[in-house]
């Protein structure tokens, strides 16, 4: 018996789009700016406005600010709903669509963050599409060529789109914690 060859981009983007509309999008509707901004701690890094935060830096090009610290302090602080939003725009969807699909080019330095859920979301569900359209052009060839991500250059393309949709159901079951969390809160 002869076995129709696999098709892994269709697998690897069933592996983000179930993820996507059946949990992680469906968990973020009705997300208000004032869930976005909630610190669950006193030690939390967030999204805030320039001068406004106590992280060891922040950064971003408007007015809105991504707080962090290099190195990253023992413990970590917990980070926000904004603030794993924003990496997801950035550091997930943003620096690959940039680097693979010719997305704008962007980084935690200069984007713009949104300070609002609503523009948050709809940034996120721009970034999400525009890297699921950007996987959906990879064929097999594509997806075992060398990535040429720093540190990882010769490891395959596809290697790069799981770990991308690892990160994204990563953050997004943090961000649904959170949530439930917020609304439990005392």
């Amino acid at each position: 018996m002869t076995r129709a060859p696999l098709d892994w981009t269709s697998l690897l983007l069933t592996q983000l789009t179930w993820h996507w509309d059946a949990q992680l999008r469906p968990r973020l509707e009705g997300l208000t700016d004032e869930e976005y901004h909630w610190r669950p701690a006193a030690d939390s890094w967030s999204l805030v406005r320039e001068g406004e935060g106590d992280a060891p830096m922040a950064v971003g090009a408007g007015e809105w600010k991504l707080e962090f610290g290099i190195p990253e302090p023992e413990p970590a602080p917990v980070t926000t709903i904004a603030w794993r939003l924003n990496h997801l725009l950035v550091g997930v969807f943003g620096e690959r669509s940039a680097s693979h699909f010719g997305g704008p080019p962007v980084t935690y330095r200069t984007y713009d963050y949104p300070g609002t859920a609503a523009d948050a979301l709809a940034r996120l569900d721009e970034a999400q599409a525009f890297w699921r359209d950007g996987v959906a052009g990879l064929d097999d060839a594509a997806l075992a060529a060398p990535c040429g991500e720093d540190g990882f250059e010769q490891d395959p393309m596809a290697a790069l789109v799981l770990h991308i949709h690892r990160e994204v159901i990563h953050h997004g079951a943090e961000i649904a914690l959170l949530r439930d969390l917020y609304l439990r809160r005392g």
